[in-house]
């Protein structure tokens, strides 16, 4: 094998060097030539193996679970799957991020079927209960947040990009997924006013108000996630992260989804600052819809499906 490989480097040399170069030594490297073509030929192949084989292991390894937690398909075969959210009646709606006006919203019936309640959206890709309806989002460039209630639609507000939506029950709070220039926002029903509340973001997809006021963001081009500050020294939370996407803030703390296409994590930034994962292995963790303590629906895009979540009951002694 030593003299091989040596072979192979004069060789690269006598091919690559001047017509000086003795015929003889042409002759004496054209057997070797052979060899390393073979060499080469079966080192690709054997790298193409392995690649396909990381990647296919990727594509296919199944969700791992936390201990004390499990997991269940609620609903499979909904392509493009995003948003997720519930209205006051308890009714499931869900979002098809499909851009250029092919973007649907459904709404799920008790028998699981799926009936479409409005089209033309262009990349829906946020949703949230507000008041007596749903608010949402279109990720496609400079559209409006619409607001569907009482069986019609009205305009709230111009956006750009808009993706994240949240809610405190009183005021709407957006971020925009654009490279450096997108914003956080925060729209007042009543007055009608859009306030920009940071701006500068990179590729911002989560917005999350928790039940004691704070406001967290997140950066997919950034990795990290950010809790707002009035004085405008934010504070960085998380970071690392693997495209970070959606935020959802409860009584159990910040939850985080990754918008990864592969090896994408659910995460808990629980109340004590300690962070679990409680899902791993996802493709394109989306929404997090909080249905009771412990226990939630997911949206995973890259399956396709929607998972229920539950924190196992702890065994009584």
């Amino acid at each position: 094998m030593f003299g091989e490989e040596n072979a192979c480097s004069q060789l690269s040399t006598i091919v690559a060097g001047s017509n000086t170069t003795p015929p003889m030594n042409r002759m004496t490297a054209t057997p070797f030539s052979s060899t390393c073509r073979k060499q080469g030929l079966w080192l690709t192949a054997l790298l193409a193996v392995l690649l396909g084989g990381f990647f296919g292991w990727q594509h296919f390894a199944p969700v791992t679970v936390a201990d004390g937690w499990s997991f269940r398909v609620y609903l499979d075969g909904i392509p493009h799957v995003s948003a997720l959210a519930k209205d006051r009646e308890g009714a499931l709606y869900i979002s098809k991020e499909l851009g250029n006006g092919r973007g649907i919203l459904f709404s799920r019936a008790a028998d699981a079927s799926l009936t479409q309640i409005v089209v033309g959206l262009s990349k829906p890709d946020g949703l949230v209960a507000f008041r007596e309806g749903i608010v949402i989002s279109q990720e496609e460039g400079d559209l409006p947040v619409l607001w569907l209630h009482g069986g019609q639609m009205d305009t709230l507000f111009q956006g750009r990009s808009v993706e994240g939506l949240a809610t405190d029950g009183q005021s709407l709070y957006a971020v925009e997924d654009r490279k450096g220039d997108g914003r956080l926002l925060r729209f007042d029903p009543l007055t009608r006013v859009l306030t920009v509340l940071r701006s500068g973001l990179s590729e911002a997809e989560g917005v999350a108000i928790c039940p004691d006021g704070q406001l967290f963001y997140a950066e997919k081009g950034k990795r990290w996630v950010k809790r707002w500050q009035a004085d405008g020294a934010d504070v960085l939370v998380l970071e690392q992260l693997n495209a970070p996407g959606f935020l959802m803030c409860n009584d159990e703390g910040l939850w985080i989804t990754e918008d990864a296409t592969h090896r994408a994590r659910l995460l808990l930034l629980d109340r004590t600052g300690s962070l679990q994962t409680i899902l791993s292995g996802l493709h394109s963790g989306q929404t997090v819809l909080s249905l009771a303590p412990g226990h939630l629906l997911l949206a995973e895009q890259g399956r396709g499906r929607v998972l229920e979540v539950e924190r196992l009951p702890i065994p009584s002694r």
